[in-house]
């Protein structure tokens, strides 16, 4: 195995052409980057001048069908994902630090306003790799993540069976089995917006659908899928195909965007402009019932582009609504136990084209006031290339910091 001092030495080659470290890494049904964040500039303008190298995205300006040939990216926001990573001392022990970058193939705006559940999954097996933390020859390891995007802790664990493999997992979404990580998500209400329910009623009316606005783990707009004539279970192309369900679709989520009070990270309100060419927030979904078993069913967008399967993060927020009575997916979900009194957990199946993802809700229910204490689920993870990326059309000034 390469040694941790090579693989985290950038270098210049006889060309002049400066190269960068990276675990190039797939986390669920996601794909992307993780580099250490003190191989990345400080500088606002360079960081994002070496992550659009990175993934092949635009330096400027729109370039509609961009193949993103010349990077690690590929099309669909679920792989344009890069994570920085780095460890910190914490009142309970050493912990990684993440912040994740969203990044699109067709422009060079990077919105850095949440977290990705499935890439987060990557992360304990990197800091594994590149030996900031041991894991025992037989047994779990616990790792914390402090995810600067939202302000959440997430608790990971990996597991050495009795030989010293890593014990592996099937999800829905990725054919074969793989390291296996389970991710905890610590107090995730309110993530973006402070609030379980960011307008304050579990359900509001936007011309005429009805929907809920939620924010555990991430912030989300679900609304039935009858009301557009929908049942939850078709296909994403078919959706996506529908020119008029996608038009009312995506009024609705900007509407909703504005009325949760979404903010941007300096925090200003997210103006309209804003929510109609973003790739992170809200995320939004149409839900129905069950039919294969789960609780509920749901077709998830990232909100621009349909997901193959369903996010982790939005299936905690999911996970989380199908508890709190009155909302579009309570009145939906099926055969599922209501909290006590003290926290306990509550599972929660989420049928999707993919599936189906399994949510854990650590909830309490005092007189119909759900509190949410944690949310769990699981995950596997994949190094698929470890190495440099040379950086052909570096800035002087990249280059200069990066070598520097």
């Amino acid at each position: 195995m390469v040694s941790n001092e090579q693989r985290e030495t950038p270098t210049q080659n006889l060309a002049g052409i400066v190269e960068v470290p990276v675990h190039y890494m797939r986390g669920g049904t996601s794909t992307g980057v993780v580099i250490a964040e003190h191989w990345v500039p400080k500088d606002e303008t360079l960081r994002r001048e070496l992550l659009l190298h990175l993934m092949g995205a635009p330096l400027s300006g729109q370039q509609k069908g961009n193949r993103q040939i010349t990077g690690l990216g590929r099309g669909v926001a679920t792989s344009n994902k890069i994570f920085l990573a780095s460890v910190e001392d914490s009142p309970t022990g050493r912990q990684l630090v993440s912040t994740l970058a969203q990044l699109a193939s067709d422009h060079g705006e990077i919105d850095w306003s949440v977290n990705c559940g499935n890439m987060s999954s990557t992360l304990p097996l990197w800091a594994i790799d590149t030996g900031l933390f041991q894991i025992p020859a037989s047994g779990e390891i616990e790792i914390k993540i402090r995810n600067t995007n939202t302000n959440v802790v997430t608790i990971t664990r990996m597991l050495r069976d009795v030989h010293g493999m890593l014990v592996t997992a099937d999800i829905p979404g990725v054919s074969g089995s793989y390291p296996r990580v389970d991710l905890f998500l610590q107090s995730p209400v309110g993530s973006k917006t402070g609030a379980l329910l960011p307008t304050g009623s579990v359900v509001d009316s936007i011309d005429g659908y009805e929907v809920s606005c939620v924010d555990v783990a991430v912030p989300m707009v679900i609304m039935d899928a009858k009301s557009f004539g929908k049942t939850g279970h078709e296909p994403i192309a078919e959706l996506e195909a529908d020119a008029d369900f996608m038009a009312a679709f995506r009024h609705v989520w900007i509407e909703a965007g504005l009325k949760m009070g979404l903010r941007r990270r300096d925090g200003e309100l997210i103006s309209r402009a804003e929510l109609e060419r973003s790739e992170t927030i809200p995320k939004a979904c149409i839900v129905g019932a069950a039919i294969h078993g789960g609780n509920i069913s749901v077709r998830y967008f990232t909100p621009q582009t349909g997901h193959a399967s369903m996010a982790v993060s939005g299936g905690c927020c999911l996970a989380a609504a199908c508890l709190i009575p009155g909302t579009v997916a309570h009145k939906l979900a099926q055969g599922i136990i209501q909290p006590s009194v003290a926290y306990s957990d509550v599972d929660v199946g989420i049928e999707n084209p993919a599936g189906r993802l399994d949510a854990t809700v650590v909830a309490s229910d005092n007189g119909g006031n759900i509190a949410i204490q944690s949310v769990a689920y699981r995950r596997n993870t994949q190094i698929l290339m470890r190495g440099h990326v040379p950086l052909y059309r570096a800035s002087a000034a990249l280059v200069g910091t990066l070598i520097g």
